[in-house]
């Protein structure tokens, strides 16, 4: 009986290294969508025809909130609805990158106290078929995640209904 030259049991061992890295690159990227999924159970939201009314129903997500993917200027973004909010805020990152104008600065009573904003307007803001134009926000220096809170400013141009873990949005 030949023992395997060891250049033979070092690339079955660079296979079997592969081999796993690979394996882990795999359950990497279908956990991660998995996680996804719940952290924005509403990527792709559907929108129905209701008479001359656009409905989109929520899901809420494992934490309880509203998530929805949807667009700013043409650009893809996260939205968590957050009725408590006065406005729509937007993290200053990415204001940038959404083609937002600065307007005045002003002062904001959010969770974590009083921040400096800065003003702004959305010409553009979509969730699924419904279209907002000219939606009131502001860019907020102080928010870290890359979610913009969908506030009354742009929800007051909806009808909303929560039943049990959905949310109804309806255009007026």
């Amino acid at each position: 009986m030949t023992q395997p030259t060891s250049d033979t049991s070092s690339a079955a061992k660079w296979m079997l290294i592969l081999a796993w890295v690979c394996l882990f690159g795999l359950l990497i990227l279908v956990f991660g969508d998995l996680l996804d999924e719940q952290e924005n159970p509403n990527q792709a939201p559907m929108s129905v025809m209701r008479g001359q009314q656009v409905e989109i129903r929520l899901e809420q997500n494992r934490q309880g909130h509203y998530v929805v993917s949807g667009t700013i200027n043409g650009r893809p973004v996260v939205f968590l609805i957050d009725t408590g909010a006065t406005s729509v805020a937007i993290p200053a990152h990415l204001a940038d990158e959404l083609s937002l104008p600065r307007g005045r600065s002003a002062y904001a009573a959010t969770a974590n106290g009083n921040v400096r904003i800065t003003l702004t307007e959305i010409a553009s803001l979509t969730i699924g078929e419904i279209t907002l134009h000219n939606v009131e926000a502001n860019i907020n220096p102080g928010m870290q995640s890359d979610q913009i809170l969908l506030g009354m400013s742009a929800l007051k141009q909806l009808e909303f209904t929560q039943r049990g873990e959905t949310l109804i949005l309806r255009t007026l």
